[in-house]
């Protein structure tokens, strides 16, 4: 009994000096970067910007892949089969937090250590610049005296748009058309087109239309005012229910596996925080119409927990989930 006590012991130091001395080595070989989405898009463009400067505060290459496809969740099945050892790198967006009550696949961030939650969009609603509304208030109840008038367009069911109809049906049920378009551009477009009214959408996407003066920003989809929209006032002045659901953005950051070493996980934040912070990541997060963030630890961890419990009660309660929040233990956001 003694013999095996102590064969379990030494067994167990070997591990962890195992362990220890893979953190202090780390990286002693290049790294995988798996980004969720296909290559031209908003995460593909942010993960390719701030991997530099992180490759030369970690004296390693970091080969980006791109693994679409599920809304994220096979660039995360493939992460998750890999070992946690830092080598293997999630690259990807918020879809990801609504992945088990959608039922697109058995894994979400709770699963993954944040790194490093880089940026986050402006959610607004924008609309054709002759619609007869020009605030939430009006849109909302223009959409009540005419049911399913108006066409609205999105990305499918957990998409940003389908997340923020949703939340502002939960101030005042009212119908519309939905419209799917396969992303924010293709929507974008139809709006110039007038093959659609309105669109919930993030800032960036919108951002060089607006400045052109080819739609306008009818909403806010956030508590506070924002200086990019000094005119537009935030939903919550219309409808205050809705504070604990926002602000509902999208956002970006990288994750490694559950198990991966404290010391791997300092390391790769450090990089890409350090990255992250430059004058130059910064203005480009400002150029595309993001919000940086840069942040890593329980803040992190805080920040994307808080979007898994919103998200995935917004989906349940609107009928866009397929399982229960509480199937997964994900508490709901106290009002």
């Amino acid at each position: 009994m003694k013999q095996t006590y102590l064969k379990r012991l030494a067994v167990g130091m070997m591990m962890m000096s195992s362990s220890l001395a893979m953190a202090a080595d780390y990286p002693s070989k290049n790294i995988q970067g798996i980004i969720q989405w296909g290559a031209g898009g908003a995460t593909d463009s942010i993960m390719r910007s701030v991997t530099p400067g992180a490759e030369k505060q970690l004296g390693t290459d970091i080969i980006l892949t791109n693994r679409s496809g599920g809304a994220g969740a096979i660039a995360t099945k493939y992460v998750n089969a890999r070992g946690a050892d830092g080598y293997t790198l999630l690259m990807g967006a918020e879809p990801t937090q609504m992945a088990k009550v959608m039922g697109l696949g058995k894994l979400d961030y709770s699963d993954m250590v944040p790194i490093s939650v880089l940026a986050q969009g402006i959610s607004i609603i924008v609309a054709r610049n002759d619609a007869p509304y020009d605030n939430l208030h009006e849109f909302i109840e223009y959409a009540k005296a005419h049911p399913k008038e108006i066409k609205l367009g999105s990305t499918g069911p957990g998409g940003l748009p389908s997340v923020l109809l949703a939340i502002l049906k939960s101030a005042e049920p009212f119908e519309v058309t939905e419209i799917p378009y396969n992303g924010d551009g293709p929507g974008m477009t139809a709006i110039l087109g007038n093959a659609i009214d309105v669109m919930p959408t993030a800032y960036g996407p919108a951002k060089e239309y607006l400045r052109a003066g080819q739609m306008k920003v009818i909403g806010l989809m956030d508590k506070e005012p924002n200086a990019h929209f000094p005119d537009v006032k935030p939903v919550t002045d219309y409808y205050p229910q809705l504070a604990s659901q926002l602000p509902y953005n999208s956002f970006f950051g990288i994750f490694v596996k559950k198990g991966t070493p404290d010391d791997v996980v300092s390391k790769l934040s450090a990089a890409f925080n350090h990255s992250a912070s430059s004058d130059e990541f910064k203005n480009l997060m400002e150029q595309r119409g993001f919000n940086y963030l840069g942040l890593s630890g329980k803040e992190a961890g805080d920040y994307v927990e808080r979007f898994r419990s919103v998200a995935s009660w917004i989906a349940y309660d609107s009928g866009i989930a397929k399982f229960s929040p509480e199937k997964f233990n994900i508490k709901k956001v106290s009002q």
